[in-house]
């Protein structure tokens, strides 16, 4: 192979030269080759002073404890609208599902918590769905671990599907979360950020039933899709 070729041909040309050296050396004066020997080991010296240093730690960021708890809330992790509430398939106008959510956190002394959210949502166009344009809207509250809201913010998702999609994804970013802390004791771990849509009684009470629409190939049901339980 050509790289191997090329390692050899190095190899034969670094041991002819340092074959030569000596006779090199020989032909010249010696002062000049000592003057040459001490300014090279007065570089080495200065070298070796200057790398031995110890380096100056870098800084790192690490949190005084656990980041808070991120969930999606069960009943409102999907929306799913239908026409004159008649839950079926042919009735289905738009849906949607917070399908990913990544988080992160910094926070240390007595400072407070900073969070910043990635959320990715899927989106879907059903049959009874009118335009292109959908505006969804979504909530992020922040809870004492297993207790009550502390705050709690609305956003606005539209979204315009593709002529033709039915299907379509989206990408939110929050970086602007900030959870005081009552003192430096009070860590990450006694707080919950929940995300969920904003959903009617009767899209929660669908999704807190867990019901999916399951098409029965063959059967009367397939054509009306009448919504199953897992």
């Amino acid at each position: 192979m050509r790289r191997a070729l090329t390692v050899s041909l190095l190899g034969l040309l670094t041991a002819s030269f340092l074959s030569a050296a000596p006779a090199l050396a020989q032909g010249r004066g010696g002062g000049q080759d000592q003057q040459r020997q001490e300014q090279e080991a007065a570089k080495k010296k200065k070298r070796d002073q200057e790398w031995n240093q110890p380096a100056a730690p870098l800084p790192q960021l690490r949190n005084a404890g656990p980041c808070p708890f991120v969930k999606v809330l069960y009943d409102a992790g999907r929306y799913v609208e239908f026409k004159d509430n008649q839950e079926a398939v042919a009735n289905v106008a738009w849906t949607g599902e917070i399908q990913g959510v990544s988080a992160g956190c910094e926070y240390k002394d007595e400072e407070p918590i900073r969070m910043q959210v990635e959320l990715l949502f899927a989106l879907g166009k059903g049959p009874q769905a009118t335009g292109d344009t959908k505006h969804y809207r979504y909530w992020v509250a922040v809870t004492q671990r297993n207790q009550s809201i502390i705050a709690k913010e609305y956003f606005d998702l539209p979204v315009k599907f593709t002529a033709g999609q039915d299907r379509a994804f989206a990408q939110e970013s929050l970086k602007g979360i900030v959870i005081p802390r009552a003192n430096i004791e009070t860590s990450g771990s006694n707080f919950e950020v929940l995300i969920g849509f904003e959903v009617t009684p009767q899209m929660a009470a669908f999704n807190r039933d867990g019901k999916r629409f399951r098409l029965q190939a063959g059967s009367a049901t397939a054509s009306t899709g009448t919504p199953t339980q897992p």
